[in-house]
């Protein structure tokens, strides 16, 4: 039975990190203590394996067993998994795979590199729909993939029942607004910077990497938000705004990593090409994490 996207897709969800160890293996202890400590911090669920979890840099057992340290840690949240590639066989089979654990439901990109039609696009997702026994969250982030999913196709796929909710990375405020307005898919804001403007508009919750640091602060703006206490959400959140650009100043996930590392929760380590922080940014992000740690 399907879950109502109404009911599931909301809130605060985090697009895990993915911590390594010195000789370049998934750390997953680093991994469960850090869903553990988020599960205290009114988190509605995880994303592992997006963008933020370095998926590109993994093996597919890899994925697999990162997904299994965090639905082990999760405490019964929702966990979404992040699923893509360029080949529908390979995708399938990705999908099968993941479908044998407990997920909540999967996130799915266009296929990257190969930049199909709007048509393509249409049975790409289609196809992935009619074989998911679990609700497709769809990625739309277009400076990533190279595709953009226009508003009409968007549209078309919410008319299927497995393709339940949007992470909105486009940066088309009006089509952003079209689909809250058109209600089918729960509208869930991906750029950090955008979730006070999305969530105002009515958005249902955010997928938000810069809110591993800070949880609580960005719970609270989500929830004043859909409270419509409008005032109270915006002194929440113009003081976490410069933070949110500062993480995201240099490549995710190296600036949230550092603030990770720094607080103890994992070493500093990413997979090439992606490259920690400098040490410009480092003391940039210090400085603005003081800044919001000496705040109520």
């Amino acid at each position: 039975m399907l879950v109502s996207s109404a009911s599931l897709f909301s809130g605060l969800w985090i697009p895990l990190v993915t911590p390594f160890t010195a000789d370049d293996q998934v750390d997953h202890a680093a991994l469960s203590a850090l869903v553990r400590d988020l599960c205290q911090r009114g988190v509605a669920g995880f994303v592992p394996c997006g963008s933020t979890g370095e998926a590109a840099a993994l093996t597919a057992e890899e994925q697999l067993a990162v997904l299994d340290t965090t639905l082990a840690a999760a405490q019964g949240l929702p966990v979404l998994m992040g699923v893509g590639g360029y080949r529908l066989q390979g995708v399938l089979a990705q999908l099968e795979a993941v479908c044998t654990r407990p997920v909540a439901g999967v996130l799915v990109a266009a296929p990257f590199y190969t930049r199909p039609s709007q048509e393509g696009l249409l049975g790409w997702f289609r196809a992935l729909a009619d074989a998911s026994p679990v609700p497709l969250v769809l990625y739309d982030i277009p400076y990533r993939t190279g595709t953009e999913l226009r508003l009409e196709t968007l549209l078309a796929l919410a008319d299927h029942p497995r393709i339940q909710a949007i992470k909105d990375c486009g940066g088309d405020a009006g089509k952003t607004a079209a689909l809250i307005a058109d209600g089918r898919l729960s509208v869930l804001a991906g750029e950090d910077a955008q979730v006070f403007s999305s969530l105002a508009l009515g958005a249902c919750g955010a997928i938000t990497a810069s809110a591993h640091r800070h949880t609580e602060r960005f719970v609270q703006v989500i929830e004043r938000l859909q409270a419509g206490a409008l005032a109270e959400a915006r002194a929440l959140w113009q003081p976490l705004l410069p933070w949110v650009q500062a993480v995201f100043a240099e490549p995710n996930p190296g600036p949230i990593k550092a603030l990770l590392a720094e607080a103890g929760q994992m070493g500093d380590r990413l997979r090439a090409p992606m490259t920690s922080a400098s040490p410009a940014l480092r003391q940039r992000l210090r400085a603005l994490e003081d800044g919001l740690l000496s705040r109520p």
